[in-house]
């Protein structure tokens, strides 16, 4: 869509921008539009410059060049500008918050009147659900793998991680209802922390299943996921499950990055006089990421372990199918600059997706990038320690976590990928594009990857001639288990200097599982 100024919006892409970062903004044309389109690229390619140095001053603790720097930026930053524009206007207030935070009596005086409206979360998300096709594709493509996974299933129960939005589960409805064999008597668990929202989400539901004449349940868990009681899931033999979880896991991992936070580091936080010292010791000693955001080894993957319990939890249920969407981007990096350079490049494309459907002046717009893309960001870049709950990581964190946690990947059909594909093209979403790699969908703003979907399933560990996850080489007969992550975990968990063996034995269990293989 044409921008009231009657810039294109790729000619302003923040993606664009950074291609051209080597390039002089003195480079001029004799062609008038040209140079308006040169003039635009030169401002955004200096708004990229001056947050990367001010970004800098941050994490090294000069706080006078930082100041200097959100002036300028602030400057030439606006909320209803141009993409870059606005994301310079979110990275500022994120980088002046973590400054704030060296002095917390001054942070909780400005934040104290703040109220965090939960109807208006819920807005925001409905808003980012009909603006961008994000979402919509995730289930679809969820749903899709759902019928597949379940066809001719008499009894199915589907988990839910985070219940909000029932047009998925209307979706399904409909889809199972038009089963040549038939819909299936289908129980939905649904998790949300806010009892409201269950509870319109079972009105909804149970509506339109009584309307199609579907043997129908509802279940509803007011709970956060780090707080859900597995048993609660009321989970009962003879249904084939499947678990739908949709940009939930990685908020799981800012408490592995709490409990291997070293005393070391608290102390010295703790001792910081002055704002200066408060942010050049954080870099120095730095609140520890999560263990697996700097490392795939099994080892450290082994070290996370509330998400990998959730995990095993999960695969204590035996899900037929696990469909999991996540963010393709690393946001969980190791110094503020590691996260930084991430989330410009990953929020720029949201916001530049924004631009190419939607007006300058949309409110609506302007609602999901403060309240749900700023909030983000702020997160990123201005919290640590339990506090910072968005840490997105890329599917090639994901793999070696959920197949050490006794899951086997499950290929996403082609149909999948083709019903996708219509989605955009039947709503006419120019720019967008979905990829399939090696049985993944990746979801993409033009060549850029923003989310992934991956489908999982429960896999055996016990040795079993009729096993599907053991195989036999008859070259070396060697045996291949797979062994999830709970029951390696037996070995690793005691402590003490006469329990020094099991702790050898289990990084090496590990180290084999890793890899897939025993000997």
């Amino acid at each position: 869509m044409a921008q009231e100024d009657g810039s294109s919006s790729i000619s302003s892409s923040p993606l664009h921008l950074f291609s051209l970062m080597t390039l002089s903004p003195s480079f001029g044309s004799q062609y008038p539009w040209l140079r308006e389109t040169e003039v635009e690229e030169s401002r955004g390619l200096h708004l990229i410059q001056l947050l990367v140095g001010c970004a800098n001053h941050v994490a090294a603790g000069n706080i006078q060049n930082a100041n200097i720097g959100l002036e300028q930026i602030n400057n030439l930053a606006s909320a209803d500008g141009n993409t870059m524009q606005r994301i310079a206007a979110y990275f500022t207030e994120a980088l002046a918050n973590r400054m704030l935070k060296g002095l917390p009596g001054l942070y909780k005086a400005i934040n104290s009147t703040r109220i965090t409206s939960i109807s208006e979360e819920i807005l925001v998300k409905r808003l980012f659900f009909d603006l961008c096709p994000f979402l919509r594709l995730s289930y679809l493509i969820t749903n899709q793998a759902i019928l597949e996974a379940m066809e001719g299933e008499k009894m199915v129960h589907i988990i839910d991680l985070c219940s909000s939005e029932p047009a998925q589960w209307i979706n399904l409805l409909q889809s199972l209802r038009a089963r040549p064999e038939g819909p299936p008597h289908l129980r939905i668990t649904g998790i949300h922390q806010q009892k409201e929202v269950l509870e319109q989400m079972a009105f909804q539901l149970n509506e339109e299943a009584e309307k199609l004449d579907i043997p129908f349940q509802f279940n509803p868990i007011v709970s956060r996921l780090e707080n859900l009681d597995i048993d609660s899931l009321r989970y009962k033999s003879g249904y084939a499950l499947a678990i739908s979880s949709v940009l939930q896991l990685h908020t799981l991992l800012a408490f592995d990055d709490e409990t291997n936070r070293s005393p070391t580091s608290r102390r010295v936080l703790m001792n910081s006089h002055t704002l200066g010292d408060f942010l050049r010791k954080d870099v120095t000693n730095k609140f520890s990421p999560s263990p697996d955001s700097t490392s795939s080894s099994p080892l450290s993957l082994t070290s996370s372990s509330k998400l990998m319990n959730f995990l095993n939890a999960l695969w204590t249920l035996s899900p037929k199918l696990m469909v999991v969407t996540e963010q393709e981007s690393n946001h969980n990096g190791f110094s503020l600059m590691d996260r930084a350079f991430e989330t410009l490049n990953f929020y720029a494309a949201l916001f530049d997706c924004l631009e190419s459907t939607v007006t300058r002046a949309s409110l609506e717009r302007q609602k999901v990038e403060k309240m749900l893309f700023g909030e983000e960001i702020k997160n990123i870049i201005a919290c640590e320690g339990l506090e910072r709950r968005v840490r997105h990581e890329k599917l090639e964190k994901w793999v070696p976590r959920l197949e050490l946690a006794g899951f086997g990947r499950v290929p996403l059909s082609y149909n999948g990928m083709l019903l996708a594909r219509r989605l955009l093209n039947n709503y006419g979403y120019d720019g967008y594009n979905v990829k399939e790699d090696n049985g993944c969908l990746f979801i993409c703003w033009h060549n850029q990857p923003l989310y992934t979907i991956s489908a999982w399933k429960f896999k055996r560990y016990m040795r079993d001639t009729e096993n599907e996850d053991q195989h036999v080489d008859s070259t070396n007969t060697r045996v291949v288990l797979h062994f999830p992550y709970h029951v390696l975990h037996q070995f690793g968990s005691s402590s003490g200097p006469k329990n020094a063996y099991f702790h050898y034995l289990f990084a090496f269990l590990c180290f084999l599982n890793y890899f897939g293989f025993l000997f």
